[in-house]
């Protein structure tokens, strides 16, 4: 039995009609989180991954909560319990299997049998790949261009900036490995308007880097460096970390470890002599 059917090319999830207004409040009301924990912490503090990945476990639930609330309008499945627990057997099913012999390679009775849903259970989730492939994209930018944006704003002065960019998102990689590598190698195989907006990610993520360096030159803290290009060998220096992950493994090295090597390189090449 086909248990396909003609949808909507956006896919929405629809398990309570909710509208801006409530939608609004989720969001500010998970935003307002992250900034109360932001605010308990000191901006000069070093934060462990230990301590770190109690956040990620928070916003990992958010992220359930956002897909469902983003993506309302086509769901079958009407209980939130039920949607929240099934998202999170596809999206790990999704990343496992893709990791190990790629998206495109996989079929749906490869996802059904990995997540341990029926056919008919994941078509009320979704209508295609390319869709399910849009949501895991998106949700990934989403959870992690929120929690980088909050980390770097609650410190002061450009050094803090540049700390809590750097180990914030070397933390966010770390505790979603699977998920950060998979958009990665993945972004191949998004339509033009996703490719368009994966770009638009890392040209965000560069944007950050390049807004703290010129405020440390403001600041009389850096050198007049080309803040365009440290930034993007910035980025280049983070992706390493989950697209090579098993290599530092081997050699023993942890993500602290790895995150105050880059801002210590970083610090002696932007400071000021």
């Amino acid at each position: 039995m086909d248990h396909r059917r003609r949808r909507p090319t956006r896919s929405v999830f629809n398990f309570i009609p909710l509208d801006d207004m409530v939608l609004a409040d989720l969001n500010n009301a998970i935003v307002a989180r992250m900034a109360k924990t932001n605010r308990q912490r000191k901006a000069d503090v070093p934060m462990t991954y230990a301590e770190f990945s109690k956040l990620v476990t928070i916003s990992k639930k958010d992220i359930f909560q956002e897909t469902i609330a983003e993506n309302r309008e086509t769901m079958r499945v009407k209980k939130e319990k039920t949607v929240a627990k099934n998202l999170e057997k596809i999206f790990s099913a999704v990343l496992k299997i893709s990791n190990r012999k790629g998206f495109k390679a996989m079929s749906m009775r490869d996802l059904s049998r990995e997540s341990g849903l029926s056919m008919g259970a994941l078509y009320s989730y979704f209508s295609s790949k390319d869709e399910l492939l849009e949501i895991l994209q998106h949700q990934r930018r989403s959870i992690s261009e929120r929690i980088l944006r909050e980390r770097v704003n609650a410190a002061g002065t450009a050094p803090e900036k540049l700390k809590a960019a750097i180990f914030t998102h070397l933390y966010l990689s770390e505790a979603m490995q699977p998920w950060y590598y998979f958009s990665f190698m993945e972004a191949k195989n998004l339509n033009k308007i996703e490719r368009e907006k994966a770009v638009a990610g890392d040209l965000n993520l560069e944007r950050v880097f390049e807004s703290i360096i010129q405020q440390g030159h403001k600041e009389g803290v850096f050198r007049a460096q080309n803040p365009q290009l440290t930034a993007s060998t910035i980025q280049a220096m983070l992706q390493d970390w989950y697209l090579k992950h098993s290599k530092f493994a081997k050699r023993n090295i942890t993500v602290d470890q790895y995150a105050q090597f880059v801002l210590d390189l970083l610090t002696a090449f932007l400071a000021k002599k």
